[in-house]
């Protein structure tokens, strides 16, 4: 027996560091590593039941061919070698009938690590010279307008956050999606800091807070500026900081004028006294630590929302102290060699690129503008995502993937939604079973993760997959030839500072180091921002140029009462769809007991909507838009405000009673900056099933 380490492959920010225990060549025990100063010991209520996915008696082991229908789910056992044998023969074809850009390799973060997310896959793809996938479906307009305001996905040190005395939560369920941030947060707590949510929805984490202030979806944006306007009208702004280590405060103090509390609380529906408090407390009481997270930036002006709640440390000086600041991700601080993971001198030019959040109207060639691909896509290719359930719009994403002249193939280690729908389906690996280099966005240290059990069955890597498939297309360039180890070396080539003495020796030693960085770090403490100027930017020219407000700015939701009266007027609740505490994104949602915690796919809407249209928990309902519908269980309750119901996700369709889960709702439509997705523009309309 012994236990070896291994580290969290998942898309949280958390990363953790895991002990795992082998007993004759099975993995038996898993557990969190007690030495890893930010997973402290213990995982969240979905990774403790890994080993049930490492496991499961439905894993995908062996490659398989569709014989049924699309969808039907219905394959028979080939060989690896068939399977690729197949795969390069209608990749050839395809390139010779439609050319390469007919084929779109679709993945996300299926596994965050840097090898198997984006390396040999990337290489192979560029080669091929297929479509590119712009990936922006979970944090991209956010990070977009973080970067205009900051200049990378660089924030306070997660665990310096126990120095704070404010901690002010935007759009992030601490408890459920970043749960090992959570400890630093009551150390905090326990040293007189006052914790205050500002969501929607109670979530656990509004319930666990000291203070919880009910916003209006898709309005944290006005708040923010509000809060400034208040901040600067009092004078409590840091005259020194600002003059030092920003610029645009005089253009930025007029825009506020715009933006009195008495505006912003018609905007938001927080009261105007509730406003003026908080000001002052992001103001008066430092250390001050906001955490955002990406649910405020899944509506239309979701990019600019992050932006100018961005500017806020910058205007109080809480950049200054140690837990100070604000926090997005920390994704920015690893100065990883992505080109020579990714290789994309590869890319022959012209190659176009893709939205994967418009993935339905690429797969029918029907876009809102009239346009078309040309070619259209004939080739699809998934790995690290199921699409057919995550995916905005998804009722168009399946009309899609039915087609007769679409050649699709799903990576996967689960026959899941999108995997019904594939004409070859190939067997992964999980994490236990093969080799990654991670770096974390909600913590400081870079890890390494070695096997820990021999693959089950016939599973592959990605990297190893490519690898394959490239010798079946005759790619001759030695970057096809790269282990896994050299590429973790590649990654890690660089001069950087943060990195120095950082190689994968150390790695293989240590498991995890903490970069080089101070303990605790105060990235922009004096300035140093990684903008054009310098500085933080209020007044940014880089927006200006890309044809933005320079400005900080208020952009309502395109689906709300202020951007479309009608459509509002006939769907008049906004449903928002936030992860639900056993799942991740679509991950585990085949996990017997995590299903079972979850029980069904429900909405919870307000008791004012519930009896305006007479319905009562546990009702079985009608979520409908003009877009598609989906049959939910109600549940009403007080922890929801008017106007605004949640439908926790994302549930495999096949789970269903009717097939679908929430994303028949959501729209195909991008956000202002960025291209990312617009999950929470949603307005809807609840109705009672009458037989029930």
């Amino acid at each position: 027996m012994s236990k070896l380490q291994a580290v969290c492959p998942h898309d949280c920010p958390d990363t953790c560091s895991m002990l795992v225990t082998v007993r004759d060549g099975r993995a038996t025990k898993i557990e969190g590593d007690p030495n890893h100063r930010f997973t402290s010991g213990f995982l969240c209520t979905k990774v403790s039941k890994y080993l049930e996915r490492v496991y499961h008696s439905e894993r995908v082991l062996y490659p398989q061919r569709r014989v049924g229908a699309k969808g039907e789910g219905k394959f028979v056992r080939v060989s690896w070698d068939e399977a690729l044998d197949e795969i390069a023969y209608r990749l050839k074809r395809v390139a010779d009938e439609y050319g390469p850009q007919a084929v779109l390799p679709y993945s996300y973060a299926g596994t965050i690590g840097l090898l198997n997310y984006a390396s040999m896959d990337r290489r192979f793809f560029h080669r091929y010279g297929a479509s590119l996938l712009e990936r922006t479906i979970c944090s991209s307009a956010g990070a977009t307008g973080y970067k205009y305001t900051i200049g990378a996905t660089i924030g306070y040190d997660p665990e310096a956050i126990k120095y704070a005395r404010l901690i002010a939560i935007f759009g992030s369920n601490i408890i459920t999606s970043n749960v090992h941030l959570w400890p630093f947060i009551l150390r905090a707590r326990r040293n007189g800091a006052k914790v205050i949510c500002i969501d929607p929805y109670r979530n656990r984490t509004a319930e666990a807070s000291d203070e919880h202030i009910f916003i209006r979806p898709g309005t944290d944006a006005a708040l923010a500026l509000g809060l400034m306007h208040v901040i600067v009208s009092e004078g409590l702004h840091d005259e020194d900081y600002i003059q030092r280590y920003t610029v645009g405060f005089e253009q930025l103090k007029a825009r506020l004028q715009e933006y009195p509390p008495e505006r912003v609380s018609a905007i938001t529906d927080i009261p105007v006294e509730k406003i003026v408090e908080l000001a002052r407390s992001l103001a008066t009481m430092q250390p001050v630590a906001i955490r955002i997270n990406y649910g405020l930036q899944r509506h239309y002006g979701g990019g600019m929302a992050v932006r100018t709640l961005a500017c806020i440390p910058a205007l109080t000086g809480a950049w200054r102290y140690p837990g100070g600041g604000i926090l997005l991700s920390t994704s920015g601080t690893f100065p990883i060699n992505t080109q020579a993971l990714e290789r994309p001198d590869l890319i022959p030019p012209g190659t176009r690129t893709i939205n994967m959040s418009r993935l339905g109207e690429a797969l029918t060639n029907r876009f809102p503008n009239g346009k078309h691909l040309d070619p259209p896509i004939k080739c699809l290719f998934v790995y690290n995502s199921n699409p057919a359930a995550v995916a905005p719009d998804s009722s168009v994403v399946i009309e899609g993937l039915r087609r007769e002249d679409l050649f699709t193939v799903v990576h996967e280690q689960f026959q899941t939604d999108t995997a019904d729908y594939a004409d070859i389906l190939l067997p992964a690996t999980t994490q236990l079973e093969h080799f990654d280099l991670h770096k974390s966005y909600g913590h400081l240290y870079l890890m390494l993760n070695e096997p820990v059990i021999a693959p089950l069955g016939e599973a592959l890597p990605n990297t190893e997959l490519f690898r394959r498939l490239a010798a079946k297309m005759g790619f001759e360039e030695d970057c096809f030839k790269d282990s896994d180890e050299e590429l973790a070396r590649q990654a890690l080539s660089t001069d950087h500072p943060a990195l120095a003495t950082i190689t994968l020796e150390r790695l293989k030693a240590e498991k995890y180091v903490r970069l080089n960085l101070p303990d605790p770090y105060l990235p922009f403490a004096e300035g140093g921002f990684l903008t054009p100027s310098g500085k933080c930017e209020f007044y940014s020219e880089a927006m200006l140029k890309a044809g933005l407000d320079p400005l900080p700015t208020f952009t309502p939701p395109a689906e709300s009462a202020i951007s479309d009266p009608q459509k509002a007027a006939k769907y008049p609740i906004t449903l928002l769809s936030p992860p639900a505490h056993s799942f991740l994104n679509s991950t585990f949602v085949n996990i017997r007991r995590l299903k079972e915690a979850e029980r069904e796919p429900t909405v919870e809407l307000s008791q004012e909507d519930a009896e305006k249209r007479c319905i009562r928990s546990g009702m079985l309902v009608r979520v409908y838009n003009a877009r598609g519908e989906v049959l939910l269980r109600a549940v009403v309750s007080s922890r929801i405000r008017p106007g605004t119901a949640v439908a926790a996700s994302i549930w495999w369709r096949k789970y269903a009673r009717d097939g679908k889960n929430v994303n028949a709702t959501t729209p195909q439509l991008l956000t202002d900056m960025g291209g990312g997705a617009t999950f929470y523009d949603n307005l809807v309309e609840i109705e009672p099933i009458e037989s029930e």
